[in-house]
């Protein structure tokens, strides 16, 4: 045969060098890579610097986007430093797998179509064995292409072996629309390989750890071993059953080797290993072509797009992932003193983050690596020895400081780079566009970002981020908790970009070309379609943050239509509130929010006349549900700085609270909101308390008003020694029979109150009374809170009274 057959494992380090080696030594006239041909016109971007790895061939369906793969490698993957030594050398290269366009198809064959080379579910399964991913939107992307298209599969460890499976597992399909899998027929099903390859030959050589033993005898033997792994592979294939999938990629490569051998004399091919015996063997031209037979294309597009090195390691899901292809990139990378250099790196991870860590320190583990790998009988220190060597001598036995070597150095944070000329669908390129103007480099680890909306930069960065996250692209994600401060001039956000939000952008290509347009497209067909109001007032608020203001007029007529047709009070109630943001913060966004007063004014007054019958005869769950509406319409109006309207809902409560037959938790909380708005006074307060604490009212209508009006704080208590001696005699009062059923709502009332207001409550109750020195920042000076006013009334845009403050 004029084909030289090198048998790998994808991203392997001792693969990619001696591939590149045999290659040196007899030059080929044409390269075959196991891949998808469609992507035969990108081979040329790998002579380009920018194209930097680890990045992903990703393959999609034209007409349907999320019908797409991914086919990773990094600067270790014996692909890629094959094409790249074929551009150096000008030599052609070809991807020979079989068409991704082929499982694409709407009308494939009955038989199985390829599918992944993926290993077993067990996370300790040897690399290139057992199932394979579940089918999701890739119908048939196969398992075990070059690197293979990323699979979520079962993690597999390390290895993806170039031998059985996982010899050339490199190709399990990551479907880019975040499902699961993308592998396979198109079809939910588990097809399997019927062995272990690496998993027999470790256990053969007497190790029970298959990734341990491809260490020894291919990453640390320095020399190329195509011919014994080769006939390791075909000696275990002889003896198992074929896969379905395997026969019908296999056949396809046979075919494009017979062409290729038309034409030139000297042929490379590289290949997973498992491939190879069924590359070599006799099998008719007519044969093959009976299997392929009756396969049709459908049509697909690829293009180059960065990859992570956290989405190529085995636990991500991808079947053909190794476990630490940060170990292996500085394997690659590194030409000598591996391990010494390795521990240096370690302890710069460690010496970041604060933990003190000498020379002294590297030097003592390198020694001890080497002391392990030597009692181990291993060739050279392996991951295991300078892991265990770190956590000896360098992390004094700390998880944490162990998972940190980890997450960074193992494993690693690498982000690929793509050129910025490369193809790609107009919506990926306008985003790539804003991301340089804007300043906004991707990157692969957590990056804190914080905004400041007054400044044109930060709001521009603001409406990029809510604009993407309308595509599905969450490149940003609000904190849950902030960590500065908490006005509305600042946003605090969480980056990290994913390799999938490629695919995303493909996807959300379909409804603009820019990232403006295609948001504003997406918001405004989700109105159109949004059968409940609640839905359509939060397309409200988004047009706000992202300043879609082409989507407002018809999302705010989908508004108008939805609550006229509305008559739930409760759904008028829960849209109230962020229609009052839109309205209150549009300016500091310097958005036009023009229309929307008048209809939030509308739902308010519907409100107003709805909400005395929905509070009537209600059950205790549906207490809590109104409870948390009105306090919602309750800040919404204040929110609104509109007298009117105030005066309106301000009114409907007063009418509310005295009504016999309420909800003790209705009644206190309406009672407490009109004591804060200065409708009552304390008096009165304290004669509506008396009322279900007399005797005669059970305990618990007692306690759900007192949980109603003390909900938010107990700084009230702090103040009222009336009330509080009031509250303190019904406690003592409750029988001790009736007070197991009271005592949930009471621990759930001053349970939220904070940890000095309940210190001060207690020592009251106890007749300590605490002077303001004493209380700190519980203690209240008038003169000295009134100081705030000015710039109170400045940031909210009104006028504030000491009272109303108050």
């Amino acid at each position: 045969m004029p084909e030289r057959l090198y048998g790998i494992r994808h991203h392997g380090p001792g693969s990619a060098r001696a591939v590149v080696q045999e290659l040196t030594r007899q030059p080929p006239q044409v390269l075959l890579v196991e891949g998808p041909p469609e992507a035969d016109d990108l081979v040329r971007w790998v002579a380009s610097a920018e194209l930097e790895p680890p990045v992903a061939l990703l393959g999609y369906a034209a007409d349907d986007p999320r019908r797409a793969a991914f086919w990773p490698f990094a600067v270790f993957s014996p692909e890629w430093q094959a094409i790249r030594w074929a551009v150096r050398n000008n030599v052609p290269v070809r991807f020979f797998d079989l068409p991704f366009a082929y499982r694409l198809a709407p009308d494939r064959p009955a038989e199985p179509a390829p599918a992944a080379d993926e290993p077993s579910d067990s996370a300790t399964a040897p690399p290139g064995s057992g199932p394979k991913p579940a089918v999701a939107a890739v119908p048939g992307a196969t398992a075990d292409s070059a690197p293979g298209p990323a699979a979520h599969a079962s993690p597999e460890p390390g290895a993806g072996a170039e031998t059985g499976a996982g010899a050339e597992t490199g190709a399990g399909a990551e479907t880019g629309a975040g499902a699961e899998g993308g592998a396979g027929s198109g079809v939910d099903r588990v097809p399997q390989r019927p062995v272990d390859p690496i998993g027999e030959l470790a256990a053969a050589a007497g190790y029970d750890d298959p990734e341990r033993w491809w260490e020894d005898v291919v990453e640390h033997r320095g020399m190329p071993a195509f011919e014994a792994i080769a006939e390791a592979m075909a000696a275990i294939r002889e003896d198992s059953a074929e896969d379905p999938d395997d026969l019908v990629r296999e056949a396809y490569m046979r075919t494009v080797l017979r062409e290729t051998r038309k034409q030139y004399d000297e042929i490379a091919v590289v290949c997973g290993a498992w491939h190879v015996p069924a590359l070599t063997r006799k099998i008719a031209a007519k044969d093959d072509a009976a299997l392929l037979k009756g396969r049709r294309k459908g049509k697909v597009a690829f293009t180059w797009v960065p990859w992570t090195y956290g989405r190529l390691a085995s636990w991500s899901g991808y079947g053909a992932g190794v476990r630490s292809p940060g170990w292996y990139h500085h394997l690659f990378t590194t030409a000598d003193e591996v391990v010494p250099r390795w521990l240096v790196d370690a302890a710069g991870v460690l010496r970041a983050e604060g933990v003190p860590t000498s020379s002294a320190h590297v030097i003592e583990a390198t020694r001890l690596a080497e002391a392990l790998a030597t009692l181990r009988g291993r060739p050279l220190a392996g991951l295991a020895e300078v892991t265990e060597a770190a956590e000896a001598v360098m992390c004094d036995g700390e998880q944490l400081r162990i998972n940190l070597i980890s997450s960074r150095l193992v494993v690693g944070e690498r982000l690929g780079g793509v050129p910025d000329d490369m193809p790609a669908v107009p919506l990926a390129k306008d985003l790539a566009t804003q991301q340089r103007a804007l300043r906004m480099k991707p990157e692969a680890l957590d990056r804190d970002l914080d905004l400041d909306l007054r400044k044109e930069i930060g709001l521009q960065r603001s409406r990029l981020l809510h604009r993407l996250r309308v595509l599905g692209v969450p490149w940003g994600q609000p904190p849950q908790v902030r960590r500065g401060s908490t006005g509305t001039f600042r946003e605090e956000w969480r980056l990290r970009w994913q390799p999938e939000f490629a695919v995303r952008l493909v996807e959300s290509s379909m409804f603009g070309t820019t990232v403006v347009s295609a948001a504003t497209a997406k918001v405004t067909k989700a109105a159109d379609d949004a059968e409940a109001l609640a839905d359509v007032t939060a397309l409200v608020e988004t047009c706000l943050l992202a300043d879609l203001t082409d989507a407002y007029p018809p999302v705010l007529a989908a508004l108008d239509t939805r609550a006229a047709l509305d008559a739930d009070v409760n759904h008028l109630m829960s849209a109230i509130p962020a229609l009052a943001r839109t309205l209150r913060y549009g300016d500091v966004r310097h958005t036009d929010v023009a229309g929307l007063a008048t209809v939030t004014a509308g739902l308010l007054s519907r409100v107003c006349a709805g909400l005395p019958s929905a509070v009537g005869s209600v059950s205790d769950e549906a207490a809590k549900v109104l409870r948390d509406r009105i306090d919602g319409v309750h800040s919404a109006v204040d929110l609104l700085g509109d007298d009117d309207l105030r005066e309106r809902w301000i009114g409907t409560l007063a009418s509310l609270a005295g009504r016999a037959g309420l909800h003790g938790l209705l009644a206190g909380r309406l009672t407490r909101l009109l004591m804060d708005a200065g409708r009552l006074d304390a008096a009165e307060v304290r004669r509506r308390l008396r009322l279900p604490l007399t005797v005669g009212t059970p305990p618990a209508t007692g306690a759900a008003w007192v949980e109603g009006f003390l909900a938010g704080g107990g700084l009230l208590l702090v103040h009222d020694d009336a009330l509080l001696r009031l509250l303190d005699e019904w406690l003592a009062d409750i029988p001790a029979d009736a007070f197991d059923s009271v005592l949930p709502l009471l621990r759930r009332t001053f349970g939220g109150f904070e940890t000095g207001e309940r210190r001060a409550i207690g020592e009251r109750i106890a007749g300590k009374r605490v002077t303001t020195s004493e209380a700190g920042a519980l203690g209240f000076d008038p003169e000295r809170a009134d100081l705030v006013l000015p710039m109170l009334s400045a940031l909210l845009g009104r006028e504030i009274t000491a009272g109303e403050a108050r």
